[in-house]
């Protein structure tokens, strides 16, 4: 079998999507958890020989500083398999990164032979608990945000071109008062702007105090040291929050906040896929043909919206892990079990499942074009869509059963502006009021969906310069 050929692998995240997920892989893989483990294990260290009352340690120079930071930045997948070979023998993945990182000390004169303060005091949590905080962290920072804030401003782009663009509504799947496409498109905007604001708070939360969280093996080495004082400055230099109080497992709560946020963040972007889907199918939108791209194996003419069919895959998929892993990671027997060690090896899929569809779904959104002629028709081919307005002004006048009049008139029947300007001329209305209703239309009965439009973007973008004018302040 031929282990470097991806039509072999068993997921697709690996074989036939390897390319969209690459982003990911130096994150989430077995590799890239190995090196936030021994990044995690080096910053230990490094704190103790740093501790005043930890006299048994040197205070590193910066010689040997530089040489354990190198130990982190050359490491490699074959170093990596180093680690898994040890692993071979301990049977134990953690301990092989701290077997690993003995052999490196080797070779740095100055703290070989303190070797054994690596891992000190510290269960396999502390390590994990850490190394997964970062993992989830940078993933956070460096790839989802940055790709669902593509999406953000694909949207905000629509949004804006679109504001004024008049539009049949659809209820129940039936002809419904008129809007315009980019206020249906600046709803899903404000949607995905809120819950993206929420992602983004999410802090990750870190502990690193012994087996059961009572700093019992630190004490019994180091009575005098303010373990708590000290663990904390540790996980905060890490740029994690420390959780002061724990069993011997960080106990989750704040990955499962990360996870929610991220599948109500997928359940949004499968609700756009799915409405952009329709608009398509309806001929709202039209999408950008590719050179020697095939629609249709066997009907030449079509061009699927599979951009949109994948993402809404892939978000399923997503959510579906991420529900069960918030409902998991959260409880752990007692002070501790192992059930958490394989779901917590799947955040990778997960996440390299929502990643994927956020590049289908900017794909797809940066391919459709509006039909604004197939809109006008369908806004002209119901004018029963007035039967709202006209039978609201007349409850303002008091003219009885208005909403069961204009049933009469319009429920069943094919409607026209001279059916609709006939049934106004003999209603008790005031003149002006009469030509108000006549002179409207389909396409200009729209409410304020185009002010409402320009208001959010205008205060997303004063947003944006108020976050962008701090940045520089701080800098």
């Amino acid at each position: 079998m031929n282990k470097t050929n991806t039509l072999l692998n068993l997921s697709p995240l690996d074989g036939r999507y390897a390319s969209k997920a690459e982003p990911l892989r130096t994150l989430f893989s077995e590799f890239g958890l190995i090196k936030y483990r021994l990044q995690v294990e080096i910053e230990w260290f490094k704190t103790l020989c740093a501790a005043p009352d930890i006299k048994e340690l040197p205070a590193l120079s910066a010689d040997t500083q530089q040489q354990l930071d190198q130990v982190l930045t050359d490491f490699t997948p074959e170093a990596a398999q180093q680690v898994k070979d040890i692993e071979k023998t301990t049977n134990h993945d953690l301990k092989a990164v701290e077997y690993y990182l003995k052999e490196q000390f080797t070779k740095i004169p100055e703290i070989t032979p303190h070797a054994e303060f690596i891992h000190f005091a510290c269960t396999s949590e502390d390590i994990n608990n850490l190394s997964y905080a970062l993992m989830l962290k940078e993933a956070k920072e460096q790839q989802l945000i940055p790709m669902i804030e593509h999406i953000h401003t694909r949207l905000n782009e629509l949004a804006k071109t679109y504001a004024a663009l008049p539009m049949m509504a659809r209820t129940h799947g039936q002809p419904a008062s008129p809007t315009t496409m980019g206020k249906e498109l600046a709803n899903v905007l404000l949607r995905l702007d809120r819950q993206l604001t929420a992602f983004k708070l999410v802090q990750p939360l870190g502990k690193i105090n012994g087996a059961v969280g009572n700093y019992n093996a630190h004490l019994s080495a180091y009575p005098d040291v303010n373990w708590q004082s000290l663990t904390q400055q540790f996980v905060e230099s890490l740029g994690l929050t420390w959780n002061p109080l724990t069993t011997q497992i960080e106990p989750h709560d704040w990955i499962a906040e990360y996870l929610d946020a991220l599948a109500r963040i997928n359940t949004i972007i499968i609700d756009l896929n799915r409405d952009i889907w329709g608009y398509i199918s309806l001929g709202y939108f039209v999408q950008k043909t590719r050179p020697g791209e095939v629609g249709s194996s066997t009907m030449p003419h079509k061009v699927n919206p599979i951009d949109f069919e994948n993402s809404e895959g892939n978000l399923g998929m997503a959510n579906a892990l991420l529900s069960h892993l918030s409902e998991a990671l959260p409880i752990s027997r007692f002070q501790r079990d192992l059930t958490d060690s394989t779901r917590l090896r799947n955040l990778g899929v997960a996440a390299g499942h929502a990643f994927i569809a956020y590049q289908s779904t900017l794909k797809g959104l940066s391919s459709i074009s509006a039909n604004e002629q197939q809109m006008l028709n369908d806004l002209n081919d119901n004018w029963a869509l007035l039967a709202e307005p006209i039978q609201t002004v007349m409850r303002r006048y008091q003219i009885e059963q208005p909403y069961e009049k204009l049933k009469a008139l319009t429920r069943g029947k094919e409607m026209n502006a001279e059916l609709i300007q006939r049934f106004i001329e003999q209603l008790e209305l005031p003149q002006e009021e009469k030509e108000r209703l006549i002179a409207l239309r389909p396409d200009s009965y729209l409410g304020n969906a185009e002010q409402q439009v320009h208001e959010l973007l205008e205060t997303l973008h004063g947003r944006t310069s108020a976050t962008e004018k701090a940045k520089e302040q701080s800098t």
